[in-house]
C-alpha cells in the first residue's frame, strides 16, 4: 500500500507543485480504501508526466532516501534490510560488523546457474550547502528532477551507493526475473573506512561471481581499483591571548565544485584548504599573522569545497591585508575559471578570541603550503595511461580547543607507489613537528585478464545496446579490493549508472542510465552459466 510517508518522498522526488499534491493525497486515500495500490502508482506517474524507469528501482531508492544512513550510523538501514528480508521469507543474516546478507533462491529453470553475489554499501557521504538547514541523522533526502537528472535540494543525493542498494532490493522483491541463486551483500561504512569490507568474514558467502554496484559511469565495466591510506596530522597547542592592538578577520571561500578525491582528482578543481593556505603563507611572510581557527572539509574522500580561517594582524596592517586579499582572490578566480567558475569569497572583521601559539601556526601554514595535493603520476601501462596512478588529497582541517588536525588521503594503483606517497605526506608534516598517524589502509584490486564474468558482461552489453562497453580501471577505491583478499577465487566486476559530483551537494544521477544498467544486470544474471 502506498503510505503517506512514501507519497511525500515520491512528491519530493518528482518536484510536484502544491495543487497536484492535494489531488494526489486525495487519490492515495481513495486507493487505500479500495485496495488498488498498483493502479494508484501507475496513475501517480501519469499525472506527473514523469517516468522514472525502472519504476521498481526508483521506488526502492525513494524508500532508502527516507532512512537516515550516515557512515557509522547505519542502524536504521540495517533494521530496514533485515525486516525486508524476513518479509520476503529470504535467509537474512547480519555479521558482527553490521553487514547484511540476504539470499534469494534461483528461479525455476535456473537452479544449475552459478551463484552470483550482488554488492553495494548502505552508508552515504553527508554534505550540504553551508546555508541549508538539514540533519542527516533524522531528515529524509529531498530529491527532485532537473531535466534528465535526479538530484537533491542542497544536500548529497545518496545515489552513492543508494542506487546500488535499490537495484538489489528491486531484484529481491521481483517475481518475474530469471536468475540463479543470488546473495545480496550490503556493507556498512564504506565511505569513512571500509569498515564493512574489512570486517567481512572469509567463508560467509558462496558465490562464484560478484557484481559490485558502486560505479559511476554507465557503459563502463570496472575491473580494478586503487588502494589507499589516510594520514592524520595533529598540531597540538596551548591557546593564548592575542597581542594587544590586533585586528581579527575571517577569510572564507565557498562555491568550489569539490568532488570525489579518487574519481575527480584529475579534474584540476580547487581545494579550499590549499587555497586558503596559500594566502596565509604569503601574509605570514609579510607581517605578524596569528591564527585562531581554521576549519574546512568534512570527509577524507572528498575535495574540500569551502572553508573559513580566523586570524589576527596588527591594526596598522588590516588595510594591507584587505588589499592583498582582493588581489589574491581575483588571481585564484582566474586560475580556476573553468573548473570552479562560481566561487564566493569573503573577508570581514570578527570578534577577538584566543590564538594558536605563533610557532605552531607558522609550521602549520608552511606544511599546508608545501604538502603534495592532487595527481602525482599517471599509470605507465599504455592501456591505462588515461588513469591517475598515484595522488593525495588534503581533505580536512579542523580546529579543537587544543589542537588542529589535518587529514589527507593517498591513493595508488601500485602498492609501492602508495607507500611512497604516504611517506611523502608523513615526512612533510613531521618536518612541521606534527604528530602523524596513518590508518585505514586498504588494498587495490588487480584486474583478472581471464574474467568469465566480464566476458559475459561485454557480450550482453553489445547485444543490448549495439556498442562496445569500456573495460577500465578506476583511481577511486572500491570494496572489491578488500573482498578479493578474502575471496580470492571470486570473479568480480563493477558497474553502475552515471553519477556526477558525488560527495557534494551537486550530486546527481542521469535517469536514463538507470534503466540501461538494470537491463544489463538482468541480462548478465540470465546468461552467466
Amino acid at each position: 500500500m502506498l503510505s503517506k510517508t512514501m507519497a511525500i518522498v515520491i512528491i519530493n522526488t518528482l518536484h510536484i507543485k502544491v495543487p497536484t499534491i492535494l489531488f494526489i493525497f486525495a487519490f492515495i486515500f481513495f486507493a487505500k480504501v479500495t485496495q488498488i495500490d498498483k493502479i494508484s502508482k501507475q496513475i501517480l506517474l501519469k499525472m506527473t508526466n514523469i517516468e522514472l524507469k525502472p519504476a521498481r528501482v526508483f521506488e526502492q531508492f525513494a524508500k532508502i532516501n527516507a532512512i537516515p544512513r550516515p557512515s557509522k550510523h547505519e542502524d536504521k538501514m540495517i533494521e530496514y534490510l533485515v525486516e525486508f528480508g524476513k518479509n520476503h521469507n529470504f535467509d537474512t543474516i547480519v555479521d558482527k560488523t553490521g553487514n547484511v546478507l540476504i539470499t534469494k533462491p534461483a528461479t525455476k529453470g535456473m537452479e544449475d546457474a552459478p551463484t552470483v553475489i550482488l554488492q553495494s554499501h548502505i552508508d552515504m557521504v553527508c554534505d550540504k550547502l553551508v546555508d541549508v538547514d538539514f540533519d542527516f541523522h533524522k531528515d529524509p533526502i529531498q530529491t527532485y528532477i532537473d531535466g534528465e537528472w535526479l538530484t537533491a535540494k542542497g544536500t548529497t543525493l545518496g545515489a552513492d551507493d543508494g542506487i546500488g542498494v535499490a537495484y538489489e532490493l528491486a531484484l529481491l522483491a521481483s517475481d518475474d526475473i530469471e536468475h540463479g541463486k543470488i546473495e545480496c551483500l550490503f556493507t556498512v561504512d564504506e565511505e569513512t573506512g571500509l569498515t564493512g569490507a574489512f570486517g567481512l568474514e572469509p567463508n560467509w558467502m558462496t558465490g562464484k561471481y560478484l557484481i559490485n554496484l558502486d560505479s559511476e559511469d554507465e557503459g563502463q565495466i570496472f575491473v580494478s581499483c586503487a588502494g589507499g591510506i589516510t594520514t592524520d596530522n595533529i598540531f597540538r597547542y596551548k591557546p593564548e591571548e592575542a597581542p594587544k592592538g590586533y585586528f581579527f578577520m575571517e577569510a572564507s571561500v565557498k562555491g568550489f565544485i569539490g568532488g570525489h578525491s579518487g574519481d575527480d582528482i584529475n579534474k584540476k578543481r580547487a581545494n579550499a584548504i590549499k587555497v586558503l593556505g596559500r594566502f596565509l603563507y604569503m601574509e605570514q611572510n609579510k607581517l605578524d599573522l596569528r591564527i585562531a581557527e581554521w576549519n574546512s572539509g568534512k570527509m577524507d574522500n572528498a575535495i574540500p569545497r569551502d572553508g573559513k580561517v580566523i586570524f589576527a594582524v596588527p591594526m596598522a596592517e588590516k588595510e594591507t591585508v584587505k588589499a592583498d586579499w582582493n588581489i589574491y582572490t581575483k588571481g585564484v578566480e582566474e586560475e580556476y575559471h573553468v573548473s570552479d567558475p562560481s566561487s564566493v569569497w569573503g573577508l570581514e572583521s570578527t570578534d577577538t578570541r584566543p590564538v594558536i601559539e605563533k610557532e605552531v601556526a607558522r609550521k602549520l601554514v608552511m606544511a599546508i603550503q608545501a604538502v603534495d595535493n592532487g595527481p602525482l603520476t599517471n599509470c605507465q601501462d599504455e592501456a591505462l595511461a588515461y588513469m591517475v596512478e598515484t595522488s593525495s588529497n588534503v581533505a580536512v582541517i579542523r580546529t579543537d580547543k587544543d589542537r588542529i588536525t589535518v587529514v589527507a588521503s593517498q591513493r595508488s594503483n601500485v602498492a609501492s607507489a602508495l607507500t611512497n606517497m604516504a611517506n611523502t605526506i608523513k615526512a612533510c608534516f613531521e618536518l612541521a613537528d606534527a604528530e602523524v598517524h596513518q590508518h585505514d589502509q586498504y588494498p587495490g584490486w588487480k584486474m583478472n585478464p581471464n574474467s568469465k564474468l566480464v566476458k559475459v558482461a561485454v557480450e550482453e552489453y553489445k547485444k543490448l545496446f549495439n556498442k562496445e562497453p569500456e573495460v577500465l580501471g578506476i583511481h577511486a577505491g572500491l570494496e572489491c579490493g578488500l573482498i578479493s583478499e578474502k575471496y580470492p577465487n571470486v570473479d568480480m566486476m563493477s558497474i553502475g549508472p552515471t553519477l556526477r559530483f558525488v560527495h557534494t551537494p551537486e550530486e546527481r544521477l542521469l535517469i536514463p542510465t538507470a534503466q540501461m544498467v538494470w537491463d544489463h544486470l538482468l541480462a548478465v544474471l540470465k546468461n552467466i552459466k
